[in-house]
């Protein structure tokens, strides 16, 4: 492994998709940092500093927003809503593509995909119109009632000008157009660097979590727990590498089903006997999605729950229940997990459609007939599958709030959101699955690299190397144009923090 991590900085393409993609999050994690026009920078980074000083008290809800929006919300950046709305049109424009028939013809056909994703960038837009007006009006207007920015009048007035219709309208803009930026940036990483663009953005606004969550588990266990809470932190440490060591597996895990075909007649010869394939099922075959469904869903009545005061004690009542720091919170969603994870399976997955492609192309599958005996063995086994799935998407959606109980239990306090959420949830499915994206993309670049080298003596060697030259050459002027503007970027910050200062 250490040789194939070496080996990356060998093939000049790989090595410059890499270095693409690491300019491509240094822009990301820029725009994160720099503050919307219209709004008061000043009294943003007084209420972020305070946040941080008492980031072991903060509640989840803040916490949840800043792990997936990468700190942008919270500091009012024009990267404040993240990859977010475009991640929502794309499950909605997949969701309906399996329900509406005319979408799923569409998407069959040629150019299709093209069209949908047209659809899928017009909803984004929509999405990204609606959340940024009303996070506009309620900053303008009474941005303490939000939940990440609770308290936040006591640092002085958020906007920085007294017209509420510009104000909006400037925020929209600007929100709007940061998140067609940041879809832009995806599909160049996408294209010109190493694994899926999107959901590196989403990891890497994770990831940037991670250092202040080293902090606070550090300051809590190490410096004022003592020898116990060291020997905790040893714990978890330990807990966590066998965590992403079971998470790996059961992502990786799936149902391999053999599929003999039949032997075809063309002229004198047989061709195909004897032939075996296999249809792979995944145990997780919904990945990520139920979770993300079930925590949408009970993150809407928490949102508005949090933004009334002085409300009757049932709805007082009924937002403690929700609460994401209660056990019925995890109860309620892993009821929902389950659910929506055959929800998934059943939108998602045609066993009848699977079962003729296989009998059009001369499959079968050993012991089973074809056609709809086979749609019956594949729809039965996919549902063992989906329940084993679900029940290692629920055991990863609690662990945070178990991890939270046994700090409780053994040190006599409870983990912060920002610690626990590394040991779980959403954000440890996201990880594990774009790391893993990532290595299988960097193998396939260095077995191709491996079977370049070895069928390089059958090519013309002199047109071969000149089209490599003229590649290279190419390749490299995209590199230096990109490098050069990222540190005409860096000179400007180091003069607007200068000058601010």
């Amino acid at each position: 492994m250490i040789s194939a991590f070496a080996n990356t900085w060998k093939v000049a393409e790989l090595r410059e998709r890499i270095l693409y993609t690491l300019v491509m999050i240094v822009i990301v994690r820029l725009g994160v940092h720099i503050t919307m026009p219209g709004v008061d920078s000043v009294v943003v980074d007084k209420y972020v500093a305070a946040q941080q000083d008492k980031a072991s008290d903060g509640n989840i809800i803040n916490a949840m927003v800043t792990l997936f929006s990468g700190g942008g919300l919270t500091q009012l950046g024009i990267f404040a809503l993240g990859i977010m709305p475009y991640i929502s049109a794309s499950i909605l424009m997949q969701l309906m593509s399996a329900v509406v028939p005319k979408l799923s013809r569409l998407s069959r056909e040629d150019g299709g995909r093209q069209k949908i994703n047209q659809y899928t960038r017009f909803i984004t837009i929509i999405i990204a119109i609606v959340q940024g007006g009303f996070l506009g009006n309620q900053i303008f207007t009474k941005p303490g009632t939000l939940p990440m920015f609770n308290g936040i009048e006591q640092y002085g007035k958020v906007a920085a000008f007294d017209n509420h219709f510009l104000f909006v309208s400037i925020f929209i803009i600007t929100i709007v157009a940061g998140t067609l930026f940041l879809m832009w940036i995806g599909d160049q990483m996408t294209e010109n660097g190493i694994g899926n663009g999107t959901s590196i953005i989403i990891t890497i606004n994770i990831i940037s979590a991670l250092p202040a969550a080293i902090a606070m588990l550090w300051s809590s266990l190490i410096i004022k727990g003592g020898t116990g809470g060291a020997l905790f932190a040893v714990f978890l440490f330990a807990f966590l590498i066998f965590i992403i060591a079971a998470t790996i597996a059961l992502t990786q895990g799936q149902r391999r089903i053999a599929i003999n075909h039949a032997s075809r007649a063309k002229g004198r010869k047989q061709y195909g006997g004897g032939q075996t394939t296999y249809l792979p099922l995944k145990i997780n075959y919904a990945n990520v999605m139920p979770i993300i469904f079930a925590t949408a869903i009970l993150g809407i009545p928490t949102a508005l729950f949090s933004m009334i005061s002085g409300g009757a004690p049932w709805i007082t009542k009924l937002g403690d229940i929700l609460s994401p720091a209660g056990i019925w919170y995890y109860v309620i969603a892993g009821a929902m997990i389950f659910f929506f994870s055959y929800f998934w399976v059943a939108t998602m997955f045609n066993p009848s459609e699977i079962s003729e492609n296989l009998k059009r192309s001369g499959g079968y599958i050993p012991g089973i007939r074809p056609g709809q005996p086979t749609a019956k063995f594949l729809d039965f086994t996919m549902t063992r599958l989906t329940f084993a799935g679900a029940i290692f998407l629920t055991i990863i959606f609690m662990l945070p709030f178990i991890v939270s109980q046994l700090g409780e239990g053994v040190v006599k306090q409870s983990m912060p959101y920002q610690v626990t959420s590394f040991f779980g949830g959403t954000s440890l499915l996201i990880m594990v699955g774009v790391v893993l994206d990532i290595m299988r993309q960097v193998e396939t670049h260095l077995i191709q690299q491996n079977y370049d080298g070895f069928l390089r003596k059958g090519k013309i060697k002199g047109r071969v190397e000149r089209k490599q030259m003229a590649a290279a050459a190419k390749s490299s002027n995209k590199m230096v144009y990109l490098f050069a503007a990222i540190g005409l970027l860096f000179i400007l910050g180091v003069v607007a923090r200068i000058v601010q200062n």
